[in-house]
């Protein structure tokens, strides 16, 4: 306005924009550029305090100026792909969870607009697709993180967290599935065939190696003169180094695979040298021969726990062989069968004969001197008066 008196240089100005009834605002954000608004409002008051508060925000960093505001969840989520690959996790997952699910529902909603309603109707499209409730909580949780990250950025690109704690679903489909040793030797011996397959079912099944782990895995991380794997730190899911001792049977398999090859080759390669990348072809073809169809390559990580634990590793360290950081996750896989269940009704018999048969000698022990000193004093024992 003509004759507004002129502000401090740099903190912005309100001036009148033609056409428009309400008094706008112009000020520069964290990264120098100019930013204009309308203040929605007739009154120097509103426009002095909307100023006020949008320089406050651009100085530390806070501001959502308002092309920001019409962002939409796709380009939020292009972050997420980026922090994967930055950080050398699975992208192919994250991508095929947006490609198939969040893209068509949330891909062109602006981010400001997903709250309540949406989440709801999500949850709700989802479940008449069958969708496991798992599932569904690892996609909500994957937008959870488009918007943690958008919101850490600086400028902002969002306002707020997206807060799904009333909306994560209660999972009751935890497997509980796990290979004993009988079937483990009949999966081996089908998988003999294929080199990586069988060194790949043996870590797994005696270390409990996720997928991931494994098929990232290059030849430098084999110490075959300490015969030690190590898997770096930042490259497992914890995001925790660990190093495992080979047993005589892996340290064979491994032995075989890095025959040949350079530090930086993967560990687990096709005949044809090709790193293995996807192996569900395979792992089914080896279920179907072993007659154990459904059986999930991560049913190997509980039975490795489990194992551990049944054949006297301490807790402490079959949860740092594994890599389990979380105790209530390691007790998960800590799976009790049907035979663990025999086996402790034949040990809580078994206790309670042997407890039955202290307790008669150490009955035997008080009984019987007692018994001979009575009998003894009967025989010695004068009468209190005489008939």
């Amino acid at each position: 306005m003509e004759n507004e008196k002129r502000r401090p240089r740099g903190s912005g100005s309100i001036y009148q924009q033609p056409g428009s009834r309400f008094l706008w605002i112009a000020f520069h954000d964290a990264n120098g550029k100019l930013v204009r608004e309308s203040s929605k409002s007739e009154k120097q008051t509103d426009a002095q305090n909307l100023l006020k508060k949008r320089a406050g925000e651009a100085a530390n960093g806070t501001l959502i100026a308002p092309k920001i505001q019409r962002i939409t969840v796709a380009e939020l989520f292009e972050a997420v792909v980026t922090d994967y690959r930055n950080n050398e996790k699975t992208v192919e997952w994250v991508e095929r969870v947006w490609k198939l699910h969040l893209e068509p529902f949330f891909g062109n909603m602006r981010a400001a607009n997903v709250g309540t309603d949406a989440l709801a109707a999500y949850i709700s499209k989802r479940k008449e697709e069958k969708a496991a409730n798992g599932t569904i909580n690892r996609e909500l949780a994957l937008l959870r993180r488009a918007f943690t990250l958008g919101y850490k950025s600086r400028p902002r690109k969002v306002s707020f967290l997206l807060d799904l704690s009333e909306y994560m679903l209660e999972e009751n489909n935890v497997r509980t599935g796990f290979v004993d040793e009988a079937q483990y030797r009949i999966l081996a011996d089908k998988a003999a065939g294929q080199l990586w397959l069988r060194t790949m079912l043996a870590l797994g099944y005696t270390y409990g190696f996720r997928k991931a782990e494994l098929l990232g895995m290059r030849a430098s991380q084999v110490d075959l003169l300490a015969r030690t794997i190590r898997l770096n730190p930042g490259e497992t899911k914890n995001g925790e180094g660990r190093i495992v001792t080979l047993t005589e049977s892996c340290y064979v398999l491994v032995l075989e695979l890095v025959k040949g090859k350079h530090a930086d080759d993967f560990l687990l390669t096709r005949a044809s040298g090709e790193p293995v990348r996807e192996f569900r072809g395979a792992w089914s073809a080896l279920t179907d021969a072993a007659k154990m169809p459904g059986l999930l390559f991560h049913d190997l990580r509980r039975s490795a726990v489990r194992n551990m634990v049944r054949r006297g590793v301490t807790e402490r360290v079959a949860m740092r062989i594994s890599g389990h950081k979380s105790r209530s996750v390691f007790d998960r896989y800590n799976i009790v069968s049907e035979s663990d269940l025999a086996d402790a009704a034949l040990k809580v018999e078994q206790g309670g004969k042997a407890e039955l048969a202290r307790a008669n000698v150490i009955h035997s022990s008080f009984i019987e001197p007692a018994k001979n000193e009575a009998d003894s004093g009967k025989e010695n024992a004068k009468p209190l008066y005489n008939q």
